[in-house]
């Protein structure tokens, strides 16, 4: 099965306590959209400007990703963010956001898109999820992303989207902002209320939390070494989720905690180079090693 995402595409900037990188390859789109590949095939949705490099698009098609829904604005330019991130790699901050042609997105499905059965929307405004949600049918799997900076002046919208997912993925700060509560599970039982059926709270290095109407449980993060730049490892977390259940055809709980795991695995990859450049040097066989290695270390806890 195919699986359709929907989000950034974007020249990022990283600064870490230790070096620096400029105009990267990056947006959530392009990191979920490479996860997802590993498993299946990957339909994307996204905007660019007038400066995208068509190498980084060609990169995308080499992993099988069909970028017919790519928009490219001869009028402006790509998206950019600029971080920097504190010494403990977790904590950081936007230095500067400019959205350029990503602000006046404007997604138009094909119907072929329009009928993929697992769809991720990822970091978006609500109110273009709520456009992207109303030309979707067929649809097995809905997951979406949120951010806090939408909290305040699109909580409408918001409530409107979650009412229409199936999942909410989102950070573990914008849990406890979103609901007020801090412990992960009670944050995840209240999300519920607001109408997805279940909930993953990305945490990091401490890994994820699942929490449904039925059960909660935590799997913990893989133990890398080597965290060089942290810039996208929940978007390939959601990206690997993503793929793995549509290259399986199952949306059931255990599916869905099998799909956590590779989701991880991928993740930690991503967080030992900058931007794609170590999911670039990694095939299916050392992923499988990696899972392989991270099952016989952890144990899901429930919670």
């Amino acid at each position: 099965m195919s699986v359709l995402i929907v989000g950034s595409m974007a020249f990022d900037s990283v600064e870490t306590p230790t070096t620096s990188r400029e105009n990267l390859l990056g947006g959530s789109a392009v990191y979920c959209s490479f996860a997802a590949s590993f498993f299946g095939s990957v339909r994307l949705v996204s905007v660019v400007g007038r400066d995208w490099p068509e190498e980084f698009t060609r990169l995308l098609k080499s992993r099988g990703v069909e970028t017919s829904g790519l928009i490219v604005d001869p009028d402006d330019d790509t998206f950019r963010w600029r971080g920097r991130y504190a010494e403990n790699m977790n904590d950081r901050e936007t230095i500067d956001l400019q959205l350029n042609a990503y602000e006046g997105f404007d997604p138009n499905l094909s119907p072929e898109f329009c009928a993929t059965p697992f769809v991720f929307l990822a970091n978006l405004i609500p109110a273009i999820q709520l456009k992207v949600l109303d030309q979707l049918n067929s649809t097995r799997l809905i997951i979406a992303d949120t951010h806090a900076d939408w909290f305040a002046d699109h909580h409408a919208d918001l409530m409107k989207v979650l009412q229409r997912v199936d999942g909410l993925a989102l950070n573990e700060s914008e849990a406890t902002l979103l609901t007020g509560e801090v412990d992960p599970v009670t944050a995840g039982r209240k999300l519920l209320t607001m109408g997805p059926r279940f909930a993953v709270i990305k945490q990091g290095t401490e890994g994820a939390t699942f929490v449904s109407a039925d059960e909660a449980y935590s799997l913990p993060a893989y133990r890398t070494g080597q965290v060089v730049d942290p810039t996208g490892a929940g978007d390939t977390f959601a990206g690997g989720l993503m793929g793995r259940l549509a290259s399986q055809d199952d949306t059931s709980s255990a599916a869905i905690k099998d799909a956590i795991e590779h989701g991880t695995v991928i993740a930690s990859f991503t967080v030992e180079d900058f931007s794609l450049d170590r999911l670039q040097q990694i095939d299916q066989a050392q992923l499988d090693q990696r899972l392989t290695e991270y099952r016989s270390q952890a144990n899901s806890t429930a919670l």
